[in-house]
């Protein structure tokens, strides 16, 4: 008897914890799955907004997987820039049937897409603070962290703070030496090649040239002299890279991520090696009491350091976790999209070789045959020109996402509590109402007077977003591309290999499906 009144408290407590599992399933499963699908399409079907319909659970995710199925096969003609099919069948086929915007279900999760240039410039540049980071895929997360990008409020602004003075100008010109010296060692490889053959040229990936490079260049810039350990954090982070995009439409079932599966085993282990990667080149800085100039001591530096505003004390410190995020997210993007932006560089240079000559003859007007100077590289006027319109034709971030706080209206539009916002970038670059009649073909000119006039509306290049949100480290990747592409254009010429097969695609940024292979050859081989 004594055994069963002492168990009793116990039998009470389980009861009590199955119940309360059982009311989270069923509101799991009946208010979110079923009820709230229904209340918001028949809120947005109201203001005339449709969409496909919704499928228990799986939402439009096995449409969307079926048509981008169908399309990735497609193969493009040289020159063809209309690779939308390719990486946004859904979209196109939504928007054509739907019209703007239009309602989708990402899983249990709804979203809209908008077409409108003055929606997102209300949403990407709200200060209010009612739309926030969608939540992020949890292998996303695994692969980026939650640094500066996935930040909200008081958070966001403590880490900008802190990150804020490792992007002055002056720094990013001190860093451009140095991207130099690796870009002169990527040509001196380059060279060397091409000396090894009788016709004096040689075919290379292009890409993964550039992919190398940045990787050295972000490396410094974040770790200083332990760029060389950034390596295997690249390798870690592209291994991480496959996994996300094999999950991507995966429904997030809630508890799934703690399964012991092959991938969640494969996903842990990674997670584990990057973040031991990273240790191992902050704990040992830490220790010597050695901050360094890189951003990596920017960071470290903040570890012991606070800051007075207003009379109260403001934390302006990370933690060692925060600083891991941070190196994880910095050195994602920050190799990621600058190589991504010299490869589709070189890829249109490559098809419109009367602007590859504009630029050599600017080039080197600017700077003979002397290694490209930091403080002129602004002079550049034409190469900035096919830069920002590479970034509009192939801009390797593809898809913002947004997320509402509270209801809001926008516009005309009435948004409710926790509804995903997408503006699909590569779609809204190729608005001819806004960028003009020739806004699918190649045309650097259209900025000659600045990204401002450029387009009918003075925010219309969002490679960069826009507002308070927009990346921190564009000034680098545009300094390091500027550098990088001159110190080419000094040294050699380059056309397209035969063998490239045009089929760009979306994983995660927008990439060449089988690389860039061109032919290099040395300028005074071309004489």
């Amino acid at each position: 008897m004594a055994v069963v009144l002492a168990a009793a408290p116990l039998l009470a407590l389980a009861a009590l914890l199955a119940a309360a599992a059982i009311v989270r399933l069923w509101d799991y499963a009946v208010v979110r799955l079923l009820w709230r699908p229904y209340a918001i399409t028949k809120r947005f079907r109201e203001q005339g907004i449709r969409g496909p319909s919704y499928r228990f659970l799986r939402g439009c995710n096995d449409e969307i997987r079926s048509l981008k199925g169908k399309t990735d096969g497609m193969v493009l003609d040289i020159g063809d820039h209309k690779y939308l099919p390719r990486i946004a069948p859904h979209y196109l086929k939504w928007r054509a049937q739907y019209g703007e915007p239009f309602l989708y279900w990402y899983g249990p999760q709804p979203r809209i897409c908008i077409f409108d240039y003055e929606l997102a410039r209300q949403i990407l540049s709200s200060k209010s603070g009612h739309f926030v980071k969608n939540d992020a895929h949890p292998t996303l997360l695994a692969l980026v962290g939650k640094g500066l990008g996935f930040m909200e409020g008081t958070d966001w602004v403590r880490h900008r703070r802190i990150i804020n003075p490792a992007f002055t100008i002056d720094k990013l010109k001190m860093m451009t030496r140095t991207m130099l010296d690796f870009a002169e060692s990527m040509a001196k490889e380059l060279e060397d090649q091409t000396s090894q053959n009788k016709n004096g040229e040689t075919k290379v990936d292009i890409n993964r040239y550039f992919s190398e490079l940045t990787v050295d260049n972000i490396s410094y810039a974040i770790f200083g002299s332990s760029y060389k350990l950034g390596k295997e954090v690249f390798q870690a982070q592209t291994d991480l890279l496959e996994i996300t995009m094999a999950t991507f439409l995966d429904v997030p079932v809630p508890g799934l991520k703690y399964l012991p599966t092959e991938s969640n085993r494969r996903k842990w282990m990674l997670e584990r090696k990057l973040k031991s990667l990273l240790k191992q080149i902050i704990q040992p800085r830490l220790a010597s009491g050695e901050c360094g100039n890189d951003l990596l001591g920017v960071m470290l530096a903040s570890c012991i350091e606070t800051n007075k505003q207003g009379g109260k004390q403001v934390d302006l410190s990370l933690s060692m976790e925060e600083i891991i995020h941070e190196c994880k997210l910095f050195f994602f993007a920050g190799h990621e999209n600058t190589a991504l932006l010299l490869t589709w560089s070189v890829y249109l240079l490559s098809i419109y070789p009367e602007w590859q000559e504009r630029l050599r003859k600017e080039v080197l007007r600017e700077f003979g045959s002397d290694p490209p100077n930091p403080n002129a590289l602004g002079k550049l006027k034409e190469m900035a020109m096919v830069l920002f319109e590479t970034l509009r034709l192939y801009s390797p971030a593809l898809f913002m996402q947004r997320k509402t706080l509270s209801n809001m209206t926008v516009g005309s539009t009435k948004l409710p509590k926790g509804i995903a916002i997408v503006i699909p970038i590569p779609i809204m670059h190729r608005e001819k109402e806004i960028w003009g009649e020739d806004a699918d073909e190649f045309n650097p000119q259209r900025f000659e007077n600045g990204i401002s006039a450029a387009a009918k509306v003075p925010h219309g290049l969002l490679a960069f977003s826009m507002g308070p949100r927009s990346c921190i480290g564009q000034n680098f990747s545009m300094l390091e591309a500027k550098s990088t592409l001159a110190l080419m254009l000094q040294k050699f010429s380059f056309t397209l290999s035969p063998e490239y097969v045009h089929a760009p695609v979306d994983l995660f940024t927008l990439k060449p499906k089988f690389g860039l292979p061109v032919i290099v050859t040395p300028l005074d081989m071309c004489n």
